[in-house]
């Protein structure tokens, strides 16, 4: 079974717009769902700060109960020729410690040049990348 790590980006695309791609994550078959309070947070924030965020809110509120977080590692640096912006350490060293076997983004400007490649074990993908790899 493959377990997702959501990014905050993902949680927002979701509850944004309903029928975006990365919604039909939640509909997959045989996959754990993994994401963090910190994700999570940031999703919030970002949708509280859209025009008529209520009914996107919402949304966030019934995709949650099928996403298991996990807790905020304690990892103080990251592995090896990884460089990430300080606001992206917490979901890679938080998928890394749960075990995620991918990290789910649609951050192509600070994962892009670590997409389709394994760090620490989790591989980074676009959702429409995931999704044509199942």
């Amino acid at each position: 079974m493959d377990r997702l790590f959501l990014d905050a980006n993902i949680l927002f695309s979701a509850a944004y717009n309903e029928g975006a791609d990365c919604a039909s994550l939640w509909t997959l078959p045989d996959v754990e769902l993994l994401s963090s309070g910190y994700a999570l947070e940031e999703a919030r924030r970002n949708l509280a700060e859209q025009r008529d965020p209520e009914p996107r809110l919402a949304r966030l509120a019934a995709l949650v109960p099928r996403v298991r977080l996990v807790g905020e590692p304690d990892l103080a640096a990251l592995p090896a020729g990884v460089t990430l912006r300080e606001k992206d350490v917490p979901i890679l060293t938080a998928a890394i410690a749960a075990g995620a076997t991918h990290l789910i983004t649609l951050d192509r400007r600070d994962f892009g040049p670590y997409m389709k490649k394994s760090i620490a074990g989790v591989m980074v993908l676009h959702p429409r990348s995931y999704i044509a790899y199942r």
